[in-house]
């Protein structure tokens, strides 16, 4: 089989010049629940990935940051920049005060004072599914931009307000857009060679040939990708004896928490991973920007079906294998 090369452009860490507001400064104070003393990081996020721009010490359960950052933006906090992931934030020019709550990846924290923040969360409670009436109606807002899709990409850019269209988001929707153009139902799937849990290298082109191969993107940290093990756990041990096998990639960055979650979960199938977070050249190459996520191949690697979970995953191989 002929191996497929990724695109170069695609993975390039280019750093796109927009057209954003001057450095202001930020009014950021808060509260961490359960801890009285350390340090407190604020990252900048860009392609789902955060860069640290700033601490402060707590006290007394307390901290407080008058950074000099681009506003309005997307940021994090967290208590350790290396571990886990930061609690969102989308801060612009008010006095905010977030009260941190460290339990369950920050899932409890509340944040005021931030107009754009509280877009979002209502953004997030309203579950949007009309990305283009969302972004009709709120043509300036950095949320409309963050919620860009590869659905209609073109079209749903023209709606934005010129001045975000030479951010970031607007240059990932399009790549991401590219990869999945490249990636679709009846195209050959990316080959790729990873290190396993060992250490050791593993080629997707070894498994193919026989019968059909879920490529699955997960990660230890991604509740619903844990909450998805257990159909695909039912699914492999249903279909393994009559070829179906299972190719695992990680978007963990620790090497102890991917093999945990492998432990933990019972997954007994094939485990790859960069330990590059969302800084995966596969992900990238397959245009996943969420996890869970999974393609099946057929023995050609041709891929058959992206994103079946649940009920279809199980009565798509059912089909597949009647």
């Amino acid at each position: 089989m002929k191996k497929i090369l990724l695109p170069a452009l695609l993975f390039a860490a280019t750093v796109v010049a927009c057209q954003a507001p001057q450095a202001d400064v930020l009014r950021l104070s808060g509260h961490v629940v359960g801890t009285d003393q350390g340090i407190i990081y604020l990252q900048r996020f860009e392609d789902k990935m955060y860069t640290t721009v700033d601490s402060a010490t707590i006290t007394d359960g307390a901290f407080s940051f008058r950074s000099a950052v681009r506003l309005p933006e997307i940021y994090g906090l967290t208590l350790d920049p290396v571990k886990g992931s930061p609690l969102m934030l989308f801060l612009d020019n008010g006095d905010i005060h977030v009260e941190l709550d460290p339990a369950n990846y920050y899932e409890h924290s509340t944040v005021t004072g931030s107009a754009l923040h509280d877009e979002y969360e209502a953004y997030l409670a309203a579950e949007v599914e009309d990305i283009a009436g969302y972004i009709a109606a709120h043509p300036a807002s950095l949320v409309s931009a963050y919620g860009l899709t590869p659905d209609e990409i073109d079209a749903d850019i023209a709606l934005l307000d010129t001045t975000l269209h030479a951010t970031s988001y607007v240059r990932i929707a399009h790549e991401v857009a590219e990869a999945l153009r490249a990636t679709g139902v009846g195209l050959q799937g990316p080959l790729f060679t990873l290190p396993d849990t060992e250490g050791n290298p593993l080629s997707l082109s070894d498994y193919l040939g026989k019968s059909y191969v879920l490529v699955d993107f997960w990660a230890s940290w991604c509740g619903p990708c844990r909450r998805e093990n257990p159909n695909i756990v039912k699914a492999y041990n249903a279909y393994h004896s009559r070829g179906f096998d299972i190719v695992a990639i990680s978007l963990d960055k620790e090497r102890d928490a991917w093999l945990a979650g492998i432990e933990k979960d019972g997954l007994t199938w094939h485990h790859v991973s960069e330990l590059k977070f969302w800084d995966s050249d596969v992900s990238r190459a397959y245009g996943v920007r969420s996890i869970p996520s999974n393609v099946l191949l057929n023995k050609d690697g041709i891929i058959i079906a992206r994103n079946l979970h649940g009920d279809e995953l199980q009565e798509r191989l059912a089909e597949l294998y009647k």
